[in-house]
């Protein structure tokens, strides 16, 4: 089972509940899980945190190489059916040329080209007026997750004081 992580978990986890600067065991997981063959995100993900120019971006370019994969060709054989996809449902259409330009658009492709779980703080909506990845996840029958049903399902252990008991 490999996991796509979206571009908020990295920045919520940062922000939030696993910063750099107190949290390192968080990242040295995802660093690790991506060497074993089970995390990875893309490279549009990785345009975004680089945006950010901060502690996120330096870590990213000091550690994480590897981690963001490459948008090849046969990720761009998946393009058609997300934009078909997204074209067909009832999104306003400032909506669906937002969905197809940004990062999300492409973690969807790379989820269906590769079979990856998408990880992501979002949650479906019934709003027309921006696609969420969950509502391309479950109109393009792939699977979806939060960040914290991805680190139970694999069993992540941020333990003080050396090796658990």
């Amino acid at each position: 089972m490999t996991y796509l992580l979206d571009a908020n978990v990295f920045i919520q986890a940062k922000n939030l509940h696993y910063g750099l600067d107190f949290c390192p065991a968080f990242w040295d997981w995802l660093i690790d899980s991506n060497a074993a063959g089970r995390v990875f995100s893309i490279d549009k993900v990785a345009d975004e945190i680089a945006a950010g120019a901060d502690e996120l971006t330096d870590w990213m370019r000091e550690r994480a190489n590897g981690l963001f994969r490459k948008t090849d060709p046969h990720i761009a054989t998946q393009f058609g059916k997300v934009s078909t996809w997204a074209t067909s449902q009832r999104y306003e259409p400032a909506a669906i040329n937002t969905f197809l330009q940004v990062a999300d658009f492409y973690l969807v492709a790379h989820a269906l080209a590769d079979s990856h779980i998408v990880v992501t703080h979002e949650v479906p909506a019934n709003s027309t007026k921006r696609i969420k990845i969950p509502n391309a996840c479950i109109g393009l029958d792939l699977r979806f997750m939060t960040p914290y049903e991805m680190l139970r399902r694999e069993r992540a252990r941020f333990v003080l004081g050396g090796v658990p008991t």
